[in-house]
């Protein structure tokens, strides 16, 4: 029987485990933290639940596939919940658009509080579907970097599409051109942050984002966002998975250039096969020792980090939904200063996610869970102590003009994440959240590959490589990473 050795217990190791589990391997996860998930964690503090991760959940089908393959019934395993409102969106002018979950009640919406007609919002929907089916089968569901990729029709016609896929102009460019309405533009524009991209430097073909959340709909898990991340220990558990927490792998072992093993603080673990879920960065620096590797990944744009603040609130707010967002008075000009100039805006874009909305035991009764984020630049050695305090200030004067509240006298808890301790807690460098930025027509797609050209038998799979980061396309690289050992 082939041992595997899974390094990381984040969504796609753990995917990625249940995936060689159900081939009959011997596997073997490690993680170095006491819980499972990786980013996607929880906070339980005085009444309150946060999700201290990724907050939107989009393609369930890619979770029922586990399950299903597993001989498990999805009913019984996972539940969860369209959401009507995907979004809600706040201006300066006091202005709220609804972003429904719905195609055609958003182009209603966006015609009635703009100057966009319908018409041009749904061809903008249709597009983006087009660009999502274009390029799901060759780049999101296969391994960029074997020709074997390339030879079926499938893949030819996807090739032939590539002049009509967007890659020659940004996001932004686009959108200006399509909508010349800045509230519009700013609502599509932002989903280049769902990637830890720049609208204004991304090339538009990530314009296909808006089709998983609007064309195919946003969800709510049942339990909130970290059941996902039980979901998945619990299948590792029940397909065999021997998972080994509170361990950290100190380096992986290979001779001639085939892997042999890992080595944690105390023990070797023999390996056929090694999968490494870590940021790709420290894969190479720390785990193979290849300074050479890790330099020219050093190199390359990272992507945004945040600012999160987790605010118990003792009061409830009904214009607000699951997820809300109060936009900068110029979003271009935010950006420069993240992407460009390293530096955090003073007027920045703020998400608030609050899960009490749809489950209401995530906080006491007649009170809220606000996860509160803003975009940030990844830690190049900022004085983030002054950065954090200056934001929350300006978080706090944001929210209370566009609300009309005094939210400072209403938050009975908080707690705080940033770069530092983005990076320290989860071991994504510099505290990036996806790994290297989709900004460049080639980084949109041609990240890191999920397995080592150098060294058989070892893979990579997670945020930090192909396809990238977020919930889905890391189950799409555990995916990728099950093909190629096929």
């Amino acid at each position: 029987m082939k041992k595997v050795s899974v390094v990381g217990g984040g969504i796609g190791g753990l995917a990625v485990a249940i995936r060689m589990a159900i081939r009959g391997y011997n596997v073997s996860l490690f993680e170095k933290s006491e819980q499972l998930g990786g980013k996607m964690g929880e906070i339980k503090e005085q009444g309150y639940r946060f999700d201290t991760g990724p907050s939107l959940f989009t393609q369930p089908h890619l979770l029922e596939e586990l399950i299903q393959m597993c001989n498990k019934n999805p009913k019984e395993y996972f539940s969860y919940h369209k959401l009507k409102e995907s979004c809600r969106y706040f201006f300066e002018d006091h202005t709220m658009i609804i972003g429904y979950s719905d195609s055609n009640l958003l182009a209603k919406e966006l015609s009635k509080k703009t100057n966009v007609k319908s018409s041009k919002v749904l061809y903008h929907l249709k597009k983006s579907a087009f660009l999502y089916s274009a390029t799901r089968r060759l780049f999101l569901e296969n391994s960029l970097h074997k020709l074997s990729t390339y030879l079926n029709f499938k893949s030819f016609f996807a090739v032939c599409k590539l002049p009509f896929l967007d890659l020659f102009t940004s996001m932004s460019k686009r959108n200006k051109k399509r909508f010349n309405d800045t509230k519009t533009e700013q609502i599509f524009n932002r989903y280049a942050t769902y990637n830890g991209s720049d609208p204004f430097k991304a090339p538009a073909i990530l314009n296909l984002i808006p089709h998983l959340e609007i064309n195919q709909g946003a969800y709510f898990p049942e339990k909130g966002m970290r059941s996902i991340s039980n979901l998945l220990e619990r299948l590792c558990r029940e397909m065999g998975v021997h998972i080994h927490t509170n361990t950290s792998v100190e380096s992986i072992s290979h001779e001639n250039q085939k892997v042999n093993g890992v080595y944690t603080k105390n023990e070797f673990y023999e390996s056929d096969i090694v999968i490494c879920n870590q940021d790709i960065y420290f894969v190479y620096e720390r785990l193979l020792k290849n300074k050479k590797i890790a330099q020219e990944l050093n190199q390359q744009e990272r992507s945004t980090s945040a600012i999160i603040f987790y605010w118990g609130i003792n009061r409830e707010f009904n214009d607000l939904k699951l997820h809300n967002i109060f936009f900068s008075k110029n979003y271009k000009d935010e950006f420069n200063e993240i992407s460009c100039q390293k530096n955090v805006p003073n007027d920045p874009t703020i998400y608030v996610n609050i899960t009490s909305k749809e489950q209401k035991i995530d906080a006491p009764k007649n009170c809220e869970n606000w996860f509160v984020m803003i975009n940030t630049p990844s830690n190049y050695g900022q004085d983030w102590e002054t950065i954090v305090s200056r934001s929350r200030k300006n978080i706090i004067d944001k929210l209370n003009r566009i609300l009309g509240t005094t939210i400072e006298q209403h938050i009975v808890f908080e707690n705080i994440l940033d770069p530092r301790t983005i990076e320290s807690k989860t071991a994504s460098y510099k505290g990036s959240l996806y790994g290297t930025a989709s900004n460049k027509r080639k980084s949109a797609f041609f990240r890191h590959p999920n397995f080592s050209k150098n060294i058989q038998g070892l893979y990579f799979c997670g945020g930090s490589v192909h396809p990238g980061g977020g919930i889905p396309l890391a189950l799409s690289s555990a995916k990728i990473v099950d093909k190629l050992i096929k």
